[in-house]
């Protein structure tokens, strides 16, 4: 499930960690679902009841959210099977492990009032190990994973009484594009980053003090993506980098640009969605209009339709076009 409403949610991490004026920008700016996160969302509800059903645990029988596909049972039997490898896994080397599902944990000891919710922390002696389902088609890198490290921040603070751990584990399972990966730090290195790299960024955040503010991959899932300044300039000063030579350009240097260019595709992408959101709520938007589409009408059962005019006295001639055909035909 989603975390609930935190200004500084773990789920958005990597980008104000990378651009923190952006939560400022940000804040005031409506929430608008998209198709994905409603897929997401679906997805998730799925893996949790198929992750209760085969640890027999108590919400097994809930019924399954409207518009469920088949993909995403099989995806979440996967995703329980995941998981049931590493508790095997424990469970041999004597452990006792402890099963957490759509737990809520705070990270109040680094950013005042902050709490997420991961899809599932699994409690040992030996280790915390947070596994965070990925339903997305762009990859999500499980090293240096500043989401679920602060997950694994949030369950040492909360559960570390428990278990005097010495590691956390971080897993990804992202099957639709069948990227599965395990990363551990220890736990002492985790604090430590907790200390001087989110502690840092939440208190310059939270006292909108000497800000940080640039593009990157981060910039996707902001809702200022659009008509952000430092990403327009940053993508302006793709002209003044812009050094062709006068020869050809070498594989390369056209993979180079091309990915560039991507980024750039996508930023017009933005513009183009904000630009006309803008003009049809009666903005205007200097040298652009909204025009009409062409449409083309089409019969969906196009023989009940003739059936229709025929039985209406019209001639089979006026229906159908005749034609030669060809020798292959």
């Amino acid at each position: 499930m989603p975390d609930k409403h935190c200004l500084l949610s773990a789920s958005s991490s990597h980008r104000y960690l990378n651009c923190e004026k952006s939560v400022e920008m940000t804040k005031d700016l409506p929430n608008e679902t998209s198709i994905y996160a409603k897929t997401g969302t679906i997805a998730h509800s799925v893996c949790e009841i198929q992750l209760k059903k085969m640890l027999d645990m108590e919400g097994k029988d809930e019924p399954y959210p409207e518009g469920t596909t088949q993909d995403n049972i099989d995806n979440a039997n996967e995703y329980a099977g995941f998981i049931q490898e590493f508790l095997d896994e424990y469970k041999q080397q004597v452990l006792h492990p402890i099963v957490l599902i759509e737990q809520e944990v705070s990270y109040s000891d680094y950013i005042p009032d902050s709490f997420g919710t991961s899809d599932c922390i699994i409690l040992t002696e030996e280790f915390i190990h947070i596994i965070d389902y990925k339903n997305g088609s762009m990859k999500v890198d499980v090293e240096n994973n500043s989401q679920l490290m602060i997950y694994g921040l949030g369950a040492i603070q909360n559960f570390d009484y428990l278990f005097d751990v010495k590691t956390v584990r971080l897993s990804i399972f992202q099957p639709n594009i069948s990227n599965y990966g395990t990363w551990e730090i220890s736990k002492d290195d985790l604090i430590d980053w907790g200390l001087n790299v989110l502690r840092p960024a939440g208190e310059r955040i939270l006292n909108k003090h000497d800000l940080s503010w640039k593009s990157g991959d981060w910039c996707i899932f902001c809702k200022a993506k659009a008509n952000c300044r430092a990403r327009t300039e940053s993508f302006f000063a793709l002209e003044n980098d812009a050094k062709v030579p006068k020869e050809l350009l070498t594989d390369t240097e056209i993979g180079g640009v091309l990915t560039r260019a991507q980024t750039l595709k996508n930023w017009v992408t933005d513009l183009e969605e904000y630009a006309l959101n803008a003009i049809l709520s009666g903005t205007d938007i200097s040298g652009w209009k909204v025009v009409e589409g062409r449409s083309i009408r089409k019969i969906s059962d196009i023989d009940s339709a003739f059936d229709v005019l025929k039985s209406n006295g019209y001639d089979e001639a006026l229906l159908y076009e005749r034609k030669p055909i060809n020798l292959t035909e």
